[in-house]
């Protein structure tokens, strides 16, 4: 599974002109499941974004997380991380899951994340989704755990 993290100020998705998810402070994430993932990848990720590091501490260094910080988390499907970019001029999607196995792993991460972390707002798959963030930094990181 792959997640795209990036520290904001306050971030928002939009569908069909509403508002469906929104946090101040915290980190927005795009969440993207490959083809081979399962939940096991789907909670590393999980547990691995929960405790990165990317707030800073006292003395300005990045030393605390999302969970530290009380900070807010923002997960939004997007399948377009997968995408084989090696070569052409088009992306590739087949290192992607399936539809369904992306749902059911991006309902699962969501899940478990609102059992982990106390606010937790999302977006919604398979949607045409407006994101609007400002990036704090910017601090941008990509993360990704592989199916073994």
């Amino acid at each position: 599974m792959i997640a795209l993290l990036q520290r904001v100020t306050r971030a928002n998705v939009v569908v069909a002109g509403a508002v469906i998810g929104a946090i101040d402070a915290g980190l927005m994430v795009l969440v993207c499941a490959e083809r081979g993932d399962t939940e096991r990848e789907a909670d590393a990720l999980l547990t691995k974004l929960l405790a990165y590091r990317v707030f800073a501490d006292a003395a300005g260094k990045m030393n605390l997380s999302v969970t530290d910080v009380a900070g807010g988390l923002l997960l939004v499907p997007q399948f377009t991380l997968a995408a084989d970019t090696k070569s052409g001029s088009r992306p590739s999607f087949t290192p992607a899951a399936s539809p369904e196995d992306g749902r059911r792993l991006f309902d699962h991460f969501v899940a478990q994340a609102r059992v982990r972390h106390p606010v937790v707002a999302t977006g919604q798959f398979g949607a045409d989704m407006q994101v609007s963030l400002t990036n704090d930094g910017p601090v941008t990181f990509w993360l990704q755990t592989c199916a073994k």
